[in-house]
């Protein structure tokens, strides 16, 4: 069946949200007199989570109080950061439009929090334009389970054999590919140094947003 919407994850997919990440975990460290560590530390872990960055950025136990209060103080702080330096990914934008143009729809599945994921949509002038925003909040049970996707498709009211899902991560392909959709890896986000995309069986990998375009093109017709 031709292609009618793609949905993308969000962090390392359609945004680059980890500069907004690294400012708090700094900022975090500097008012505790700590001397910043290289950004890329924390760039590696984002895909893991407040939990993963937490314990990239500070020497703790994760079983402590102490981390707990960390977590918290890091999910507090980003709630006031988490749209300041975030941007649409390079080629992204230009993806977008041409998504629009081809009278396809696109829209956001992700495990950020509602409290942040609307925010960020806001800030940058896309929650207007995406056609749905499925968050943990909306669901029972986040990626790599299908809930979200079969969500999504079916706020769009799209069979999830019409649906491409892009995402960084392999959760993000599991979940498409039970869902039923079709799926798209891309090496560009936030891939662990361990992990490769070409090994999740997704239908494309890609280097670019842009490199998606000849892959919609061919599925937008068939």
């Amino acid at each position: 069946m031709p292609l009618r919407a793609v949905l993308f994850d969000m962090d390392g997919t359609l945004l680059d949200t980890a500069p907004d990440f690294i400012a708090v975990a700094q900022a975090m460290r500097l008012a505790r007199g700590l001397a910043r560590i290289p950004d890329q530390q924390v760039r590696d872990v984002v895909s893991g989570g407040a939990r993963a960055m937490v314990l990239s950025a500070f020497d703790v136990d994760p079983l402590s109080d102490e981390f707990e209060l960390l977590r918290l103080e890091f999910l507090e702080r980003y709630q006031q950061h988490c749209a300041v330096e975030s941007r649409l990914y390079d080629g992204m934008a230009e993806l977008l439009s041409e998504i629009e143009q081809a009278d396809l729809i696109w829209g956001v599945v992700t495990n950020k929090p509602v409290r942040f994921a609307e925010p960020i949509m806001q800030q940058l002038g896309l929650a207007a334009r995406s056609a749905v925003l499925v968050c943990p909040d909306h669901v029972s049970k986040s990626k790599p389970d299908p809930e979200p996707m079969l969500l999504a498709c079916s706020q769009l009211d799209l069979a999830p054999s019409t649906v491409l899902f892009v995402g960084d991560d392999l959760r993000d392909i599991e979940s498409g590919r039970a869902a039923g959709s079709r799926t798209a890896a891309v090496r560009y986000g936030y891939i662990h140094p361990d992990d490769d995309p070409d090994t999740w069986g997704a239908d494309v990998v890609v280097n670019h947003p842009l490199e998606l375009r000849r892959f919609l093109e061919s599925r937008r017709l068939n």
